[in-house]
């Protein structure tokens, strides 16, 4: 597996902007640099979404995509165009064709993705944040793996024009920060449309979700919420899916391939690009996926959707790991990767199937690696995650692995 080291080419792509990009010198973004995972849109350039096959047959983006516009007219300057998993289909953070960024902050292991390159130079200081996207895990486990903040925002709340689309059933925008103060100001920024505030005053622990995770990860967990006691209500304990994750896990998986192939279907037949291992196998499996399995999957989601909802209600959080384990090394076999991903499906498919908000706090570390925490909260709550990642920052201390 070819690995990117280097400050610069480490984390950017090859076709890169020039220059860093900056529209003003005021807002509550400025003075701050981004980096920006290649599915958006900047004016003037190409958008690669991870593949050198469809790079070579866009058209230079006419405009920013609203993302992009948000962030520069807040202040920030972005600072160039990060690596990204091939067609924005994996979350191991490897990419056949760019090389795989370096998770600085776990030393031979990888950075997760498929905004890898985004997290990776968040992680290494080459900015202060970064944006990605995440539609099965792609913030949530890169922050997880790399020891930062991270968020996957309420469905719909962010303005994706000028995005790549791979599922847009579960395709949203979401950030990456070392530190809650950046991470809650890009929220500022960049959320929009149905905001609902509610005292948090019930905490809820979803105990099968922390049964999937290693024991060290799961017992991790455990005590950060521990230590946050004396910000969070007192907990309790529940099964949030009472048949089983895997069904939820499937169904997720189902519609999400179908999308892609509607999606990358007319693209890959035409291009014919040489997709890397693993994406490969998925694109595959996608085109095979009949609009009849893709109904069927959205049954099963509609119903987990309002099961799930009806467990937050307004001023409830759901507590659960982030990812299932630790960083695996980058010698790790591929059937080992696919189980990574099985794995990890079963806890982002509750987010996806269900549409809430949900943040990744670094927690900790295990073995030396970082771990991360997540709070899913109800529609809207976005804000008051994002408040209560500051709050949890100053009464249990902000990690550094």
């Amino acid at each position: 597996m070819k690995i990117c080291s280097a400050r610069r080419d480490g984390f950017f792509v090859p076709h890169d902007i020039e220059a860093p990009i900056r529209q003003s010198a005021e807002g509550p973004l400025a003075g701050l640099t981004a980096a920006v995972k290649d599915m958006y849109d900047i004016a003037g350039t190409r958008t690669g979404a991870g593949s050198p096959t469809w790079l070579a047959v866009q058209e230079p983006a006419p405009r920013n995509a609203a993302v992009i516009e948000k962030i520069l007219a807040a202040g920030a300057t972005v600072a160039g165009k990060t690596i990204c998993e091939e067609l924005l289909f994996s979350v191991t953070g490897i990419n056949a064709h760019y090389g795989m960024p370096a998770n600085v902050r776990a030393p031979g292991r990888i950075p997760g993705g498929s905004s890898s390159g985004s997290a990776a130079a968040t992680a290494a200081g080459a900015c202060d944040f970064a944006i990605g996207s995440d539609t099965g895990g792609s913030v949530r486990i890169p922050a997880s793996f790399c020891g930062l903040y991270g968020i996957r925002p309420t469905y719909g709340r962010i303005d994706l024009s000028g995005a790549v689309a791979m599922a847009p059933t579960f395709d949203v925008a979401g950030w990456f920060a070392a530190a809650p103060g950046i991470f809650r100001g890009v929220g500022s920024v960049l959320l929009g449309g149905d905001r609902r505030d509610a005292k948090f005053d019930a905490l809820i622990i979803a105990t099968d979700a922390f049964a999937e995770a290693d024991v060290e990860v799961a017992a991790l967990g455990r005590e950060f919420l521990d230590r946050a006691a004396a910000v969070l209500p007192p907990p309790r304990e529940i099964t949030v899916a009472p048949d089983g994750l895997d069904p939820w896990r499937e169904a997720f998986r189902v519609v999400q391939a179908y999308e892609a192939w509607q999606s990358y279907g007319t693209f890959v037949t035409a291009a014919k690009p040489q997709l890397g291992p693993g994406v490969r196998e998925r694109i595959a499996y996608a085109s095979t996926v009949t609009a009849e399995k893709a109904d069927a999957a959205r049954q099963i989601m509609a119903a987990a959707r309002t099961h799930i909802r009806a467990l937050i209600p307004p001023g409830t959080v759901m507590a659960l790991p982030t990812a299932p384990c630790i960083a695996p090394r980058l010698d790790s076999p591929a059937d080992a990767l696919e189980r990574l991903r099985t794995r990890v499906m079963r806890l982002t498919c509750i987010s996806g199937l269900s549409g809430l908000p949900q943040i990744t706090l670094p927690a900790g570390t295990v073995d030396g690696c970082p771990a991360g925490l997540s709070l899913i909260g109800w529609a809207g709550s976005d804000e008051g995650l994002l408040d209560l990642a500051s709050e949890l920052a100053r009464v249990c201390g902000v990690v550094r692995p």
